[in-house]
């Protein structure tokens, strides 16, 4: 068992979310219950995953996209209000790290896609925030661009969309998990073979081949299963906790 006061105190050491502008606030985003025993992680505080948490008596729900993004609807009205409501009802805490957990050296999303896929890290792509998220390293040893893809797609365990911009192997690559499609310029000056993210835009496919550089989109959800498992991990096995990944399918 672990108090809310405690556990949110270790995250917000761990993850640093004051070094980020982020799109939505990290850290606690609903309060429930002070002692926790049992918590369980997922990519989207969706209602499938709200659901899931109050049938396993679950005291914390811990995802990489919570709530309250700017921009939104601050009324508690549909499917938020609904949301909240079954947070509130049964008394669990909702706490997300969104840019945090991409950018963590160690659970972070980028760096754990880089261990599934098993790329080597040799540093950060500049120009993609502040800190920098994207990555940017290789592969133990070139590939064709197919046999590149269909590594992913056994992988992740999803047919990725793949868009080739010259005849070359993959050697070099850059990454960034989720829709981060834009970062595939700050990829192509760096001189990449490759770059990886979750989603595409209808404008990747002509930037891709006018820049020179191949690109792959294996899934916002496919990408960023990885840094809350790793975390969720963590956190089970420092605090002795109950702990247990819900993967609500999602083919986006």
């Amino acid at each position: 068992m672990i108090t809310r006061t405690e556990l949110l105190a270790y995250l917000d050491n761990l993850l640093e979310p004051g070094r980020f502008a982020d799109y939505c606030p990290n850290g606690l985003q609903v309060a429930g219950c002070e002692d926790i025993y049992r918590i369980i992680t997922g990519v989207t505080a969706s209602q499938a995953l709200l659901d899931q948490a109050v049938a396993m008596n679950a005291d914390a729900i811990l995802v990489h996209h919570g709530y309250f993004w700017r921009g939104e609807d601050a009324r508690l009205i549909g499917i938020k209000q609904q949301r909240i409501k079954t947070l509130l009802s049964h008394d669990i805490n909702l706490i997300a790290y969104h840019l945090p957990l991409d950018a963590h050296p160690e659970f972070g999303n980028n760096v754990q896609l880089a261990h599934q896929l098993g790329l080597e890290i040799d540093g950060r792509i500049s120009g993609t925030g502040e800190p920098a998220i994207a990555l940017c390293g290789c592969l133990s040893e070139p590939q064709s661009l197919d046999d590149f893809a269909n590594s992913v797609a056994d992988t992740l365990q999803r047919e990725p969309v793949v868009i080739a911009g010259h005849d070359r192997p993959v050697n070099t690559i850059g990454w960034c998990t989720g829709a981060a499609q834009g970062y595939i310029q700050q990829a192509a000056e760096l001189g990449l073979d490759a770059f990886l993210s979750g989603e595409v835009s209808e404008q990747t496919t002509h930037l891709a081949r006018e820049l020179g550089i191949h690109y792959i989109a294996a899934g916002h959800h496919a990408t960023e299963r990885y840094g809350i498992m790793a975390l969720g991990n963590h956190l089970a096995e420092v605090f002795d906790l109950d702990q247990q990944f819900v993967d609500i399918e999602n083919p986006v």
